[in-house]
């Protein structure tokens, strides 16, 4: 839903609600999988289907849609921003920037809030490190027509894994380069720091530049916009669904017959994320699609919490582990007493033996600190509205 307003300009496009609303709603999901992290008792994968059961696997796999989407639209942002009277020089020095600051804030800030550890001998490429270089790449690119850089985001989707069987240890001095682009592993760029690379660059790249083309769906007609989303969303599915049968490309990890339906259904949707895969990326960006249709159609006034989060999302981003992370250790406080301070970051070998909750309770957990998160995100926004001149609220 496109918010209207007398005032704009008819030229330039309003704020799109619905997107709000997605973004909103992926980091309520985010929130669950970060909150299932620290407390639950499962001590194994969730996707492991020798070990795990289906609320449990679902409960991880739904949390899939959360980086995917979140790229997306930060690629639809950006062209949008153009159409509210940006010029691409202006852009691109925005998308530059605000890259070179998310990279920061996930190596320092974000870094210490999943470990509690101020030697920085270690951190972690992360979601935020993902998203800046994507920014930055995009702020490269930005000039080129906006169907090349389609063009550039479909490809680098369908072709990325025919490189799947290149490693980085085969690449001798150059092995570092090949990681930060595709394989999730540890490199060390400086003497005494290692870094793991969570989020191997190219796919995300690719969403991104997706995501701005994509942005061109939002200067048609609603009827006509509405028309696309769930023609593209649900076209997207069936290719999925075509593609992975065949179990011949686009998967690292071919599904298996399993001793049940249920179990042949898991391992059918069970699809590589670090980094995504094309099959990944069929499947997690047409949910998302469908989603903005369905939030294209709805009234927004139900949706109110989830728009408040979607509107702040780096804020929420910043916090919300420091929250989990706090949280978790005052509830391990209660029954091991001081030894919870060892716990230091997420992980299973990290915390106190045997901590941890069943599913139940830790939803439970989730909508507490969802609401919480709320709370401080509405606080925010307010503030953030009274007091416009404050420089330093443009970086959060």
């Amino acid at each position: 839903m496109v918010l209207d307003s007398k005032n704009q300009n008819q030229d330039r496009i309003p704020r799109v609600i619905s997107i709000d609303i997605l973004r909103g709603l992926v980091m309520v999901l985010m929130t669950l999988d970060h909150v299932r992290s620290f407390f639950s008792n499962a001590d194994f994968n969730p996707l492991d289907l020798t070990q795990t059961n289906i609320p449990l696997f679902l409960t991880r796999w739904i949390t899939h849609l959360c980086a995917p989407t979140f790229i997306f639209l930060a690629g639809i942002g950006a062209y949008l921003s153009l159409k509210r009277g940006k010029t691409k020089q202006q852009l691109s020095r925005f998308l530059l920037l605000r890259g070179l600051w998310f990279i920061f804030l996930d190596l320092t800030v974000v870094r210490l809030s999943w470990r509690f550890d101020l030697s920085h001998i270690f951190s972690t490429a992360g979601v935020l490190w993902a998203i800046g270089c994507s920014m930055i790449f995009l702020a490269a690119i930005i000039y080129l027509p906006t169907r090349i850089i389609a063009t550039i985001g479909i490809l680098l989707i369908l072709g990325h894994n025919l490189f799947d069987n290149v490693q980085a240890k085969q690449l001798g001095n150059i092995g570092w380069l090949w990681a930060i682009l595709h394989e999730r592993t540890m490199i060390e760029p400086i003497f005494g720091f290692r870094l793991f690379i969570l989020y191997p660059l190219i796919p995300w790249i690719a969403v991104m530049a997706l995501g701005y083309a994509f942005g061109t769906l939002f200067e048609m007609e609603k009827y006509r916009r509405l028309q696309l989303l769930r023609k593209i969303g649900l076209s997207t599915i069936v290719a999925f669904i075509i593609i992975r049968a065949t179990n011949i490309y686009g998967d690292p990890k071919p599904w298996s017959i399993q001793s049940s339906f249920p179990d042949t259904l898991l391992s059918f949707i069970n699809c590589h994320k670090y980094p995504p895969s094309l099959l990944y990326l069929l499947i997690t960006l047409p949910l998302a699609i469908l989603l903005l249709y369905y939030f294209e159609k709805s009234n927004i006034r139900y949706f109110k919490p989830l728009i408040i989060l979607g509107q702040q999302p780096l804020f929420f981003y910043i916090i919300h582990v420091w929250l989990i992370h706090i949280t978790a250790i005052l509830f391990a406080l209660s029954r091991y007493g001081l030894t919870p301070f060892t716990f230091s970051q997420v992980g299973i070998s990290w915390k106190p033996k045997a901590f941890g909750y069943d599913l139940p309770i830790v939803y439970l957990i989730w909508l507490l600190i969802t609401f919480l998160l709320y709370i401080i995100c509405d606080w925010f926004a307010k503030y953030k509205k009274k007091h416009r001149d404050k420089w330093w609220l443009n970086y959060l």
